[in-house]
């Protein structure tokens, strides 16, 4: 059963929970909007059901500091080098990318690398925001020095799931927008399956042997361990694996962000975080124009059932999201109330 609630009520409160918890109103703002985009987008492992599972934990840790900003430590124009501060995640890759987009605006590309960060949330909630204002948006993220998969071939983790996310216009339809982990999937749906009490398909966990794990619970008991996208060498993991490691230096080996590899603990502190930003427009004419027939061409691929028209990354969750904004996000009832015992206990 679920409890429908209206997108800008949503938001509004918990923005209010954030606030109340010392994070300045429109940061606080940015990152309601950032945690209630997994619901508003039907990514719901991404969604509400973090906020009191890892972010206010965040914050009440002091692993997340509230007040901090992120301060820039080299300005080469085109190229920043910055320090999150252990801001919340949810809004400093957003500040990120804004910053990149700027960039982008003036030079044609800007580049944000970011140390120092704590979980951003879905990443394509941040490099959408560059698709907003007309420009292509990559956003990496490695997850600082948390280790959760092994090499293909090796015994010990190295890596974590390491998202990217990829946003581009996509004239006046909604943009495209690839958001994904760089492991078959991440951590988030494999606990949503095991709070469900539902199995998993083979091909996301192996047990120490290689042998198949459907049982969900077996991941946080030790006795599965995530896979990397293709599953198997056969299948193509080391294609996973590239991607991971791809997402490592991108993110962490550039900012100077903890390195999975070689960290001596096993948490997801001091995140790196790189927020790319290209302006197409700036390097010729025509960019927007020849986007949007790009994606109108994909949309009129001829499908192989008519009753599941072809689609692109970030289609089917523009859609999702225009619907929820109308009409309402729906929340399962035990996270409707998770939300209002948060916001009771800020006040209280």
């Amino acid at each position: 059963m679920n409890v429908v609630v209206p997108y800008p009520e949503l938001v509004s409160t918990v923005a209010g929970v954030f606030a109340d918890r010392g994070v300045p109103r429109d940061r606080a703002d940015t990152a309601a909007r950032a945690l209630v985009h997994g619901d508003l987008t039907g990514v719901t492992s991404h969604g509400l059901v973090n906020l009191t599972r890892l972010y206010l934990p965040l914050l009440e840790s002091g692993r997340a500091d509230p007040a901090a900003d992120m301060e820039v430590l080299t300005d080469l124009g085109a190229c920043v080098l910055a320090d999150a501060h252990r801001t919340l995640g949810l809004w400093s890759a957003s500040q990120a990318m804004d910053l990149a987009v700027s960039r982008a605006e003036r030079y044609g590309v800007g580049v944000v690398s970011l140390r120092g960060a704590t979980h951003i949330g879905c990443a394509g909630f941040h490099a959408a925001r560059a698709a907003d204002r007309g420009v292509i948006g990559l956003v990496t993220s490695n997850c600082g020095g948390q280790t959760i998969a092994r090499p293909p071939g090796g015994l010990a983790k190295v890596l974590g799931t390491n998202p990217l996310a990829l946003a581009c216009p996509a004239g006046d339809r909604h943009p495209f927008v690839l958001d994904m982990s760089t492991t078959v999937v991440p951590t988030g749906r494999i606990r949503a399956a095991a709070r469900a009490d539902e199995p998993i398909p083979v091909g996301w966990l192996a047990a120490a042997d290689g042998t198949p794990v459907t049982d969900p619970a077996d991941y946080d008991r030790g006795e599965g361990h995530l896979l990397w996208l293709g599953s198997t060498p056969e299948t193509g993991a080391y294609k996973g694996f590239g991607l991971g490691l791809l997402v490592e230096v991108l993110s962490a080996l550039v900012s100077g962000a903890a390195l999975g590899p070689v960290s001596a603990g096993d948490t997801d502190d001091d995140i790196g975080v790189m927020a790319l930003a290209v302006a197409p427009a700036r390097l010729r004419p025509g960019f927007a124009d020849d986007a949007g027939a790009l994606f109108s061409a994909l949309l009129g691929c001829p499908p192989a059932d008519p009753r599941r028209p072809v689609v692109y990354p970030g289609w089917p969750e523009g859609e999702r999201a225009a619907w929820r904004r109308a009409h309402g996000v729906p929340l399962p009832v035990d996270l409707y109330e998770e939300l209002r015992s948060s916001t009771l206990r800020a006040t209280g």
